[in-house]
């Protein structure tokens, strides 16, 4: 029965995992074929180099390719790395990513060609906006269920792997700068590369915003009397379903003994924390800070891999 029930949770995981993989990668190829791509927005990563790859074919062969397909082309290299590096599961799952979304990217710009237009956004400011925030959403989901699209995305869990205390984010946006420079002298258009450089600063902040923006949280400390102080952590306990901890100091100048009530809450219940102290004790002093990654039960496992 235990065995049963095991493999059922294993199903369900894997399922979530590839589902949520899936719309990652639809998101991705959307972002990509009807709004940078079709604008000739560079962007960053192996889709950057792609898109200047296409780009250089049209000028001097009249020959477009799809930039889907040269995406698989450079990944082939770089997915024997993240076997390497990563493992089976990895590879697998970076197979099926990087796989989807360039036969999406495909999908995308053969159906609105035939039937619509592209590019579906003629302002190429709107299109970098656009475009940025579905690469680095998608992107992010991605990310988050441990897989990738291939690319570039090796070399920068390589790297996250070996200066661990580097955001991805900021990795991802070094790369980048360097692909976009490369790109400017491709296309020798310095407006072309501005709207490039804000549609990578928008794909920089969306990508960390959803790969960190779950696990992030406020640490705040209550200090209050001892009769306050113990209301204020049964009514967190009960009515905010949170875990508190006291912990014991003493008033540098009045040399009382304090209970100082310590608790990491996701933001979204901040306010009706707020709300709890106010109503038990308004003259409470209250610290709040940033908890940017938090492990333990109702966050992250501590032997989950490093985003």
């Amino acid at each position: 029965m235990n065995k049963r029930s095991i493999t059922k949770k294993q199903v369900c995981d894997l399922l979530i995992r590839y589902g949520v993989i899936s719309l990652g990668c639809v998101i991705y190829a959307m972002g990509v074929a009807l709004f940078l791509d079709a604008n000739d927005l560079a962007s960053g990563g192996v889709t950057g180099i792609s898109i200047t790859i296409n780009f250089l074919l049209e000028k001097f062969t009249a020959l477009k390719n799809n930039t889907g397909t040269i995406i698989l082309i450079i990944n082939v290299p770089l997915f024997v790395l993240g076997a390497i590096f990563f493992g089976k599961k990895f590879l697998i799952s970076t197979l099926y990513s990087t796989g989807l979304s360039s036969l999406l990217i495909w999908l995308f710009e053969f159906l609105f060609t035939k039937f619509y237009h592209l590019p579906i956004v003629e302002n190429t400011l709107l299109a970098g906006l656009i475009g940025g925030a579905l690469f680095g959403f998608g992107l992010g989901l991605i990310f988050r269920m441990g897989s990738s699209t291939g690319g570039t995305d090796v070399i920068i869990k390589i790297l996250r792997k070996k200066f661990r205390y580097v955001r991805t984010g900021v990795i991802s946006l070094t790369i980048d700068a360097g692909i976009v420079l490369a790109s400017a002298f491709v296309y020798q258009n310095i407006e072309l590369t501005c709207y490039t450089v804000i549609s990578i600063i928008v794909f920089s902040a969306t990508f960390d915003c959803v790969l960190y923006g779950g696990n992030s949280a406020k640490l705040i400390y209550i200090i209050s009397s001892g009769e306050h102080a113990n209301e204020i952590a049964n009514r967190i306990l009960q009515e905010l379903d949170v875990g508190a901890t006291f912990v014991y100091g003493e008033g540098a100048y009045t040399g009382d003994e304090k209970r100082i009530l310590m608790v990491a809450i996701k933001n979204f219940l901040y306010p009706k924390l707020r709300d709890v102290v106010r109503a038990v004790d308004p003259k409470a002093f209250v610290i709040v800070s940033s908890a940017k990654e938090i492990y333990g039960e109702g966050y992250k496992d501590h032997f989950d891999d490093d985003v």
